[in-house]
């Protein structure tokens, strides 16, 4: 059980600590970036159907019957704004608390079964680290930590990304004690972050390829950061038109884009769920189209993998580049209303 005197300090802590005095402008960063990883998570989330994928592919102006409803990577980023509106910060204990109410009220979400066990031994009273550790025998790596970390990335965006990162792990380390877990998520703040400071020459070429500068230089060594280094040495050209054909992927036969293959074997596209096999290859995409979220979007869903939260990543770093006019207003209108 949580220790009751560390919650009243907690909270106590929260209430004397003010808020930035630009704090609404930081949250309309946040809100923009879970603008642009809902619409992601949602399309992707229809395009695990393979009629949905094939329609994509044949025309990326066309959408799966609306609305398309969204899944636990978006609610754990609404939980993220939750935390950041009330205290400014990354307040652990709230987040986690947050997480956990938040899993209870909509628990058919699309939650893996690790965080299905650790946010409801949180429900239940259990104190969130000790919960988080015991995952998996040392803590979760999954993909989880990264697929919401945009609106921290946002929200602490002028800050520098030392802060951003500071921030970062703290918000992953509430479900994600592995070390490549908590890098998944800076990974991907970070990214989030230079993607809303860089965002009035998001189509310089320089600029792309500085995205990967960034985040090498505030991620931590390990196997994620090895996968950005290769995503940014690597030199691949996709071609327009897709070449798909059916592969097997578990227990399912489904359509894969195989032009993208030169890609999937360097970077991943998630289909182990984990950050290592996820953040590179999103970020590959993110910063090869980092002007144009459709685009953007329409690739990421080609390399199939974990398409979701493979699009949530991609579409909340996009999308703050892009600005809420550049996310196609369509798909904006076939997501499920947010249920902030």
């Amino acid at each position: 059980m949580m220790n009751p005197f560390r919650i009243v300090r907690a909270r106590w802590a929260a209430m004397t600590t003010p808020l930035p005095p630009d704090h609404a402008a930081r949250l309309t960063r946040a809100k923009l970036a879970v603008e642009g990883l809902s619409v992601g998570d949602a399309l992707g989330q229809t395009c695990f159907h393979p009629d949905n994928y094939a329609a994509l592919l044949d025309d990326p102006r066309a959408t799966a019957r609306a609305p398309w409803e969204y899944t636990d990577d978006t609610e754990m980023a609404l939980g993220i704004v939750e935390v950041l509106t009330a205290h400014g910060r990354i307040d652990q204990d709230e987040l986690a608390r947050t997480f956990a109410r938040r899993f209870e009220l909509l628990p058919f979400r699309g939650y893996g079964g690790g965080a299905i066990r650790l946010l409801g031994a949180i429900a239940a009273g259990a104190d969130w680290r000790a919960a988080a550790e015991s995952l998996f025998g040392g803590g979760s790596f999954g993909n989880g930590s990264a697929m919401r970390a945009a609106p921290v990335g946002a929200y602490f965006a002028d800050d520098g990304y030392e802060r951003v990162a500071e921030q970062a792990r703290l918000a992953a380390a509430v479900t994600h004690a592995h070390p490549e877990g908590i890098a998944g998520g800076i990974a991907a703040a970070v990214a989030s972050a230079y993607a809303w400071v860089n965002r009035d020459r998001r189509a310089d070429d320089a600029v792309k390829r500085g995205l990967f500068d960034a985040v090498l230089a505030h991620t931590p060594a390990g196997e994620v950061r090895d996968g950005i280094e290769r995503a940014a040495n690597l030199r691949v050209e996709v071609p327009t038109e897709p070449a798909v054909r059916l592969v097997d992927y578990g227990a399912a036969i489904v359509p894969f884009d195989t032009s993208l293959e030169p890609v999937v074997r360097q970077l991943g596209n998630g289909s182990r769920i984990i950050c290592q096999d996820t953040v590179p290859f999103c970020l590959w995409v993110a910063a090869r189209h980092l002007d144009d979220f459709r685009t953007a979007l329409v690739q990421t869903v080609r390399a199939h993998g974990d398409i979701d939260t493979n699009a949530a990543i991609v579409g909340g770093i996009v999308g703050l580049a892009v600005g809420e006019s550049g996310i196609p207003r369509d798909w904006r209108d076939d997501r499920e209303d947010l249920k902030w």
